[in-house]
């Protein structure tokens, strides 16, 4: 079933998601699971203060929750809710909210682009996987209102795969999938 998405209007819950520890901290949970604030320490290479803090951050805006049936005592193991999070359109929105929206596109651009990168170095490692790298080029000429449903339909494909995979499936491996457009600047 798919969840509904979640819109984030909220300048405090943006500001929250938006921050790059956060953020690699949701990757993390998101493609290994559960995890406590010392295992994502040692991950980052950071405290367990800051991971906590950061951690307490995340579930004030309900973008984690705590896991009790695997923490005993103090230990607190926490896990993502939503996966499919929506941002406001940046237009009309105030500044702030302007801003973030987008340092948090720069960088997760750029996180992408340094992502595929290690990828490519490492390439033949993948064996057979190697060549899934489906890769389109094009453009389109459409109003925002094309745009947006062209956007939709996309999120709805993504989706319909990812709630009828089986992760168990022989042979399955997972894939990073970006999609993005932008208005052609006309300059080459």
């Amino acid at each position: 079933m798919t969840e509904s998405p979640r819109e984030l209007t909220d300048p405090a819950a943006l500001k929250a998601f938006t921050h790059p520890l956060r953020q690699r901290i949701l990757r993390e949970l998101h493609r290994n699971g559960p995890a406590t604030a010392t295992t994502l320490a040692a991950a980052f290479g950071q405290n367990t203060g800051a991971t906590s803090y950061h951690l307490r951050q995340l579930a004030r805006h309900d973008f984690i929750r705590e896991d009790p049936e695997l923490g005993h005592g103090k230990q607190r193991w926490w896990r993502p809710t939503a996966k499919d999070i929506r941002f406001p359109r940046a237009a009309g929105q105030p500044p702030e909210v302007q801003a973030l929206l987008a340092r948090h596109a720069d960088q997760g651009l750029a996180a992408d682009l340094a992502t595929y990168a290690r990828f490519a170095e490492r390439r033949a490692e993948f064996g057979e996987w190697q060549d899934a790298v489906p890769y389109s080029r094009g453009a389109l000429t459409l109003t925002q209102e094309e745009l947006g449903r062209f956007f939709a339909d996309y999120l709805d494909l993504l989706n319909r795969y990812r709630e009828q995979h089986d992760p168990d499936a022989p042979d399955s491996r997972r894939l990073l999938v970006r999609w993005v457009a932008f208005p052609d600047p006309g300059d080459g």
